[in-house]
């Protein structure tokens, strides 16, 4: 039996942003992933949907599976000939123990690599406004444990010599033994006036940074009630975060905002969301599926490549239709896939008109390499009507692939006009199964900050525009005032 392999690999500090395309390449490979705490869980969307996932997360010494133990696990799948991809927070080989995992793996006999990953003791610093070197300050810099290993004898740690020996020293996981740190330092001659920045929950938007001196800092985390997971970092260049701090400054930094579009249209949204300092939260409140049965698709796709029946004998060569109307990227994506799944490719369009009802919807069907003839000025139906220009309807043939239940407005109005038209199911939304619970506990529990609704750019009100699917829509974010 072929063994397996191991892909030791840093996950970066919080930020999904920031773990590396080797690091996605693993996960999309591997059978089983097994994540820590400090793993972002969005990492696990690049998982194959067969793929085993386990989570070996431990905080503030609270362990799901001690170590060996999830040596033990990682040794086992990878003996059963499985691809694992270790996925831990930062960089595997800083803090991390993945020396330790490398050691059990390689004395098992099992092949693995490592995959290096951004270390939160420089990413949070950077998101912080902090350079850990500067040419005015310190060419020197120090990563080290706050929080050494209980059981051993006596310290790795020669406080005499980086305490004034380093200009510039981080310290991981040592929020616990801060106060005695701190004065490990001024005893062995690093200045009491030191400045000093705690950053926790480097990189994410729940990022707080406190800052103060070697002689204060432990006080004023105590007032801030500041905890775990956090790093520390001590020298000159802290004072250069008033000038150069850059991730907390954006306009929604710290807002945690749901976001209620569907699961395939949400991300462009969050995106935008992202940028401006928000943690969006997907929460969509409809899926689109197809449609219970493909018999109208089918029967439109088959009069594409069919002669008009009103036509001369010389223009026989025209297509059924006259135009094909597409009212949402969902529209195109499922129509498009039911075409190639009958064999057949976007030739079957040669001699249609195509309209797309907004940009996104254009997009997706020039994506495909169609041109598109008609892009009204407004996103919806009455706006179309008037594109096409309602004395050029009559005697028309159109196709409409649409949702199962939209508006009427379109269809029947062609028809008054004197237009044929076929409406077609081409995919249907339903209410998604999901994180119901998980969405009403961050509720109850107030850590949701606001609800972005969208609407109808027609109907738009003040908020945060963007194009998106069929129409403009205006997103409004509202603050939830849960009691």
């Amino acid at each position: 039996m072929n063994k397996g392999k191991v892909y030791l690999i840093g996950a970066g500090p919080g930020d999904p942003g920031l773990i590396t395309l080797k690091a996605v390449e693993c996960i999309k490979e591997a059978d089983v992933v097994v994540y820590d705490y400090l793993a972002s869980k969005k990492f696990l969307e690049y998982a194959r949907k067969k793929a085993e996932v386990f989570y070996v997360g431990k905080m503030g010494g609270a362990h799901t599976l001690p170590q060996d133990e999830i040596n033990k696990l990682i040794i086992k799948k990878a003996q059963e000939g499985k691809i694992i991809a270790r996925l831990k927070g930062g960089d595997p080989f800083i803090f991390g123990r993945g020396g330790e995992e490398a050691e059990e793996i390689l004395q098992a006999g099992i092949d693995y690599e490592v995959v290096p990953g951004v270390t939160a003791g420089v990413a949070a610093a950077a998101y912080a406004g902090i350079p850990l070197t500067h040419r005015d300050f310190t060419t020197t810099v120090a990563f080290i444990t706050g929080h050494e290993d209980p059981t051993k004898d006596e310290s790795n740690i020669y406080w005499d010599k980086i305490s004034t020996g380093i200009g510039t020293l981080v310290f991981y996981m040592g929020i616990g033994n801060l106060e005695p740190n701190m004065k490990k330092l001024m005893e062995n001659g690093r200045p009491a006036d030191t400045p000093v920045a705690l950053i926790r929950w480097g990189t994410t938007s729940a990022q707080e940074t406190v800052v103060g001196t070697i002689a204060d800092i432990a006080e004023k985390a105590k007032a801030a009630n500041f905890k775990a997971p956090a790093i520390t970092v001590v020298g000159g260049v802290v004072s250069l975060r008033d000038k150069l701090r850059w991730f907390d400054k954006r306009p929604l930094f710290g807002q945690r905002i749901i976001v209620t579009r569907s699961r395939e249209q949400a991300s462009d949204f969050s995106v935008l969301l992202e940028k401006y300092g928000a943690e969006p939260i997907e929460f969509p409140t409809i899926e689109t599926v197809p449609p219970k049965d493909w018999k109208d698709i089918d029967r439109a796709i088959k009069k594409l490549s069919t002669p008009h029946p009103a036509l001369s004998p010389k223009e026989r060569g025209k297509n059924y239709y006259d135009w094909a109307v597409f009212t949402s990227v969902n529209g195109v994506k499922y129509f498009i896939e039911r075409l190639r799944k009958q064999g057949k490719d976007i030739r079957e369009f040669k001699g249609v008109k195509i309209c797309a009802i907004g940009p996104a919807t254009a997009k997706a069907i020039e994506d495909l390499g169609i041109r598109v003839d008609l892009l009204p000025k407004e996103y919806r139906a009455e706006s179309i009507i008037a594109g096409l220009g309602k004395n050029k309807i009559k005697g028309k043939r159109f196709l409409l692939p649409r949702a199962f239940k939209a508006r009427e407005l379109l269809p029947e109005e062609i028809k008054r006009l004197g237009g044929k038209i076929d409406v077609v199911t081409a995919y249907r939304t339903i209410k998604p199964k999901g994180k119901t619970d998980e969405i009403r506990k961050m509720l109850q529990e107030k850590t949701i900050d606001s609800c972005c609704r969208f609407h109808r750019a027609d109907n738009k009100r003040h908020g945060i525009g963007i194009g998106h699917q069929d129409r403009y829509y205006a997103g409004e974010i509202y603050h939830t005032g849960v009691d």
